[in-house]
């Protein structure tokens, strides 16, 4: 069962319970919370997803409990845990998903060493992967999101994975978030795209996650060898522009948009080198969505026939 046809008391008595496992390939998670309207937004944002609970090993245990005594019902704020700590400071009780997502960021990117993790869009095409690295306000996940309408299997929006030995692209699948002006963007790009409630006032504005297709999910387990690295920037009313990057400037681009580079020592610049020498590397400056798109299928079928 998918959590699109489970009822929502179902979906809260896992979460009160062992909690709700949620498999994002790379990562899989175990979900618990006392937080009500936590469920039904699961429901939307993880409906492609199998409803299982977390009786097994999972890489991480995070819970969101509401916060007692009188700020309950004064001021409602809610705490997210980690493995039983508290990283952060308690949220208003409003933002539980961004809460949950943001959360589950931190313990990714802080957790997990054995792999290459650059903050990067992935998407797939015909066994031909895009990633996307780029700094918040680029773009980024607005592009993403665009490319998954159209016809692209979405591996990851936050986190890229890369295999240290065949440099393939492991899925870390999850919902896209969007943020402020994206959110209508999307909306009015594609009405296929199943969006969550938007979240005003988090510290990035508004927040509305858009949820990962079937295709995508059953596929959340499948590597992709990566062919195209294209650092995206939006500017608004501009014409889309592409322009090739030497290697050299692509590996410094891209060890700075890398969560673990540092960390990870000669393995970190190993990964991040061979990833380079198997993709042409670009920038992509783009103002309308379709025409970026179509610019990054032409680069794909490019590729293609260089191949053979």
């Amino acid at each position: 069962m998918k959590l699109a046809d489970a009822s929502i008391p179902q979906i809260e008595e896992l979460l009160r319970s062992d909690g709700l496992t949620l498999d994002f390939g790379y990562v899989k998670a175990r979900v618990r919370s006392r937080v009500r309207p936590l469920a039904s937004v699961l429901q939307i944002v993880y409906g492609a997803f199998p409803l299982e609970a977390a009786t097994g090993f999972c890489d991480l245990t995070v819970t969101l409990l509401p916060q007692p005594g009188l700020r309950r019902w004064l001021r409602p704020q809610i705490q997210f845990y980690l493995e039983g700590e508290t990283p952060f400071e308690a949220f208003d009780a409003a933002t539980h998903l961004p809460m949950l997502e943001w959360g589950m960021n931190w313990g990714i990117a802080q957790r997990f060493t054995d792999m290459l993790l650059l903050h990067a869009g992935v998407v797939e095409r015909d066994g031909r992967a895009i990633v996307l690295p780029a700094m918040p306000g680029s773009g980024k996940s607005t592009l993403t999101a665009g490319l998954t309408q159209r016809g692209y299997r979405l591996l990851s929006d936050e986190f890229g994975a890369v295999e240290g030995d065949s440099g393939k692209l492991r899925p870390v699948l999850r919902p896209i978030a969007l943020k402020n002006e994206s959110i209508e963007v999307i909306r009015r790009f594609s009405a296929d795209a199943v969006l969550g409630p938007a979240f005003p006032k988090t510290r990035k504005g508004t927040v509305a996650h858009m949820a990962p297709d079937a295709y995508s999910v059953a596929l959340r387990r499948t590597a992709a060898q990566a062919h195209l690295i294209v650092f995206p920037q939006y500017v608004a009313g501009a014409r889309t522009q592409l322009e090739a990057v030497p290697k050299s400037r692509a590996l410094a681009r891209l060890s700075v948009n890398a969560f673990n580079y540092e960390l990870r020592g000669p393995a970190g610049y190993k990964a991040v080198a061979q990833l380079i020498d198997q993709c042409d590397c670009y920038t992509l400056h783009y103002g309308d969505m379709e025409d970026a798109i179509a610019t990054l299928g032409h680069l794909l079928q490019q590729d293609e026939r260089h191949a053979a």
